[in-house]
């Protein structure tokens, strides 16, 4: 009888590190079946049930986070980083996997260095243009790089680089969507309207929440609204829609919805039924999204770490699947000229439609899934 393959996956506790490891551990249990075992080492995250639901044991760790700029946390997450090192070691000694997958971000590195240190092999991968500082570490100790944007490739060696796309978790490809309108009523809104999807992340952009209660009046003339506002942002929004909901006639309140959070299975309805998408630039929003081949207006984050959010939009936005909106030129008036031009215009609609579909890559939780288990076996 074969012995399990044992596979450490590793990453920050944000949707943007555990969804694509959730897509992994999907794709590793197709490939291995039964004939593989599966950990996660990391920062407790509310997102670790989502690796639990896949057979994957969690084992929590110190949180530390690696910065480039000064700041007064970097002295306090100094011990914390060496007590987030020990703790890996020692666990890493009771696990002992074949392989170590990080996604990087906070917590990531300190597992990468203790599998260096038993001399375990380490396969990364970088969700975004430019790559975080742990990712850029870590790159110097993987034996594989997996990346998701082909600009990406000038961070790292080539000989160890491959172009994989972003994971995308498999409940996106079930054979179960439905038609436009069958889709739209399925989320509860009219198939005689689009839709309007507004996504700011797992945690909600204020940035973008505001800009709608501002303008939700001139955003319901062109569009009913599904809105994503983030858990931690929600009862707040809540307080301040309130007094605009009042001014709005019955017609209108009923073309507009707002949520905390989308589930797996809401997001996946949502994304079934929109028209278009206006979303952060986060990597998993992208492929998300991409993987719909919804036309989508991107407005990246100003302050992400190494602007990578704006990084990663200019590139999907140059294949021909998205627009750009930057902050600074995030106005009422140049978005509803923008949703006006996509909607009205039916060839240049399944143009950026058909881009999106192409930019997308379905197989990148299987190319990555395959390439540990190769690792892993040549060990």
């Amino acid at each position: 009888m074969r012995r399990k393959i044992r596979i450490l996956l590793t990453g920050g506790g944000t949707g943007g590190h555990i969804f694509p490891l959730v897509a992994v551990a999907e794709a590793l249990r197709k490939v291995q079946g039964a004939n593989i075992k599966l950990f996660y080492l990391g920062p407790t995250s509310p997102l670790n049930e989502e690796l639990e639901k896949n057979d994957v044991k969690i084992y929590k760790l110190a949180s530390s986070k690696l910065r480039r700029y000064f700041d007064l946390q970097n002295i306090l997450d100094i011990p914390k980083f060496f007590w987030s090192l020990f703790q890996a070691i020692i666990k890493m000694y009771f696990l002992m996997p074949d392989v170590v997958f990080s996604k990087g971000g906070p917590g990531a590195f300190p597992v990468v260095l203790a599998a260096r240190f038993y001399f375990i092999p380490v396969i990364i991968h970088e969700s975004d243009a430019v790559p975080g500082l742990t990712n850029r570490i870590s790159s110097k100790l993987a034996k594989r790089i997996a990346i998701s944007f082909s600009s990406t490739q000038k961070y790292f060696s080539q000989k160890k680089t491959f172009l994989a796309g972003n994971p995308v978790r498999e409940v996106f490809f079930r054979e179960d969507l439905l038609n436009a309108s069958e889709a739209k009523n399925h989320v509860s809104f009219s198939d005689k309207e689009p839709l309007l999807l507004v996504l700011g992340g797992s945690q909600g952009s204020e940035t973008i929440n505001s800009f709608v209660l501002d303008n939700l009046g001139g955003l319901l003339q062109v569009s009913q609204i599904y809105h994503q506002v983030g858990l931690n942002n929600f009862e707040k929004f809540k307080d301040s829609l309130e007094p605009i909901f009042k001014n709005l006639e019955e017609s209108a309140r009923r073309r507009y919805r707002a949520v905390p959070f989308l589930d797996l299975e809401a997001l996946k309805g949502a994304l079934n039924a929109a028209d278009i998408v206006i979303s952060r630039a986060g990597s998993g929003a992208i492929f998300e999204i991409a993987s719909f081949g919804k036309p989508s207006i991107l407005v990246p984050l100003r302050t992400a770490a190494n602007d990578h959010q704006k990084a990663n939009a200019y590139e999907y936005a140059d294949s021909g699947a998205s627009i750009v909106i930057e902050e600074n030129n995030f106005t009422i008036n140049l978005l509803l000229v923008q949703i006006k031009n996509i909607l009205e215009d039916k060839e240049k609609y399944r143009a950026i439609s058909e881009a999106a579909k192409k930019f997308f890559r379905p197989d990148a939780a299987e190319t990555i899934g395959q390439e540990i288990v190769k690792i892993a076996l040549r060990k």
